[in-house]
């Protein structure tokens, strides 16, 4: 594969030396770097790339040779699985009583090992198995097939919405912040929130003083004002991808009027849960993200922040290091949403998931625990009036 990345670099025109190459490749065996795919992304560009105009011929190699390498963990070391081992042969379709009948293999570290082990011993295509990598069946591992808990290899999107880890490459897009509303409501319930100040430059015309002033001047005098603005501070974290798909519209509609009613408005994605990073593009979101200790440190403690998510996920997206469906996280989402909730006394979570099926989603139980219960709304008009008031309290 890296040989192949050499010599596709140097057809797409990219000066890349045998000798820059052994480089990189003499880093990898001592080690420098923890092999995952960001920091391979960036030490095979500080290795091969010499001139800042080659970057993006560099990452279109990249995205094209190491495609779905964003999603893998360390079991990748051990072994790769070819495409017609999970070509789809037949989608399993069973019954609600088979699916009861199906066990899963017990918590996460068991399921990783597992992993671990039939990447070791997998030598051919499986369909319709149980145990091994496979379509079609009732192993925790493949595609087309059911199981309740498992990594989801090779298959397009979900089904079930068992995965608890994904190892594929999925593209997000980025919500459309100039989508016009059919009705105002939504702006209407977020000027709930407001505080009025004037800043800025003098270039709004001071009627009631020029008036004054000119008088008293015995000519015109014409006096300015800095505008009058709305003062208040907004951040808003976004849901993006997978579950929160069927709620794009809403989700639209809600930044199309924070982006219309907040001069003082920045925004970022993330998937499922606050982790170690956020985006601002979700084309970039793996070469191009925003630590969030730098969010934390960045935005005052003043902010209002608003996170808009279902919320809906693995528990061990929330609670377990690695737990992420998309990457290796050194440290549980807990970690940082209450992180998130420490620092910023004004937060909201507005949940486009109905409210009545709240109490019977464990995920959404353990963010309203994280952040404080009452801090969660439903992404409804009332739902964002309260969340409205609530932060302007």
């Amino acid at each position: 594969m890296f040989h192949r990345f050499f010599l596709e670099l140097r057809d797409a025109g990219l000066p890349v030396s045998l000798r820059e190459y052994l480089t990189l490749i003499e880093a990898l065996d001592r080690d420098v770097i923890d092999r995952s795919a960001d920091d391979f992304y960036l030490l095979a560009r500080a290795a091969l790339v010499k001139d800042e105009r080659d970057l993006d011929k560099f990452d279109q190699v990249f995205g094209h040779v190491f495609k779905g390498m964003e999603t893998l963990f360390d079991a990748v070391d051990v072994a790769e699985i070819p495409d017609a081992w999970l070509k789809a042969m037949a989608e399993r379709v069973l019954t609600p009583e088979e699916m009861a009948e199906i066990e899963a293999l017990g918590d996460w570290d068991a399921l990783m090992q597992a992993l671990k082990e039939r990447l070791r011993d997998q030598e051919k295509r499986h369909e319709g198995g149980s145990r091994m990598i496979g379509t079609a069946g009732t192993s925790p591992f493949g595609a087309y097939g059911y199981n309740p808990e498992g990594v989801r290899i090779g298959q397009a999107e979900g089904r079930h919405g068992r995965a608890v880890k994904v190892w594929d490459k999925r593209r997000f897009k980025n919500l459309d912040g100039d989508k016009r509303l059919d009705v105002r409501n939504m702006q209407i319930a977020l000027r709930r929130l407001r505080r009025f100040a004037r800043d800025g430059a003098a270039e709004e015309l001071d009627l009631r003083e020029t008036i004054a002033s000119t008088a008293k001047q015995g000519y015109l005098d014409v006096v300015m004002r800095p505008e009058r603005r709305n003062a208040v501070k907004v951040l808003l974290l976004l849901d993006v991808g997978g579950s929160m798909d069927p709620w794009v519209e809403a989700c639209e509609q809600l930044f199309s009027a924070a982006r219309a009613e907040f001069k003082r408005l920045d925004h970022f994605y993330f998937h499922n849960c606050l982790y170690e990073r956020v985006w601002k593009d979700n084309v970039r979101r793996f070469s191009d993200a925003t630590p969030t200790w730098d969010l934390l440190h960045t935005f005052a403690a003043d902010t209002k922040v608003v996170v808009v998510g279902d919320a809906s996920m693995s528990p061990y997206e929330v609670m377990v290091p690695g737990g992420s469906v998309e990457h290796a996280n050194p440290e549980p989402g807990a970690v940082w949403l209450k992180r998130l909730a420490d620092v910023y006394p004004a937060l909201v979570w507005l949940n486009p998931t109905p409210e009545k099926h709240w109490d019977w989603t464990p995920s959404i139980d353990l963010v309203r625990d994280l952040i404080g219960r009452e801090r969660m709304f439903p992404l409804t008009l009332d739902g964002v009036d309260a969340a409205m008031r609530e932060l302007g309290r």
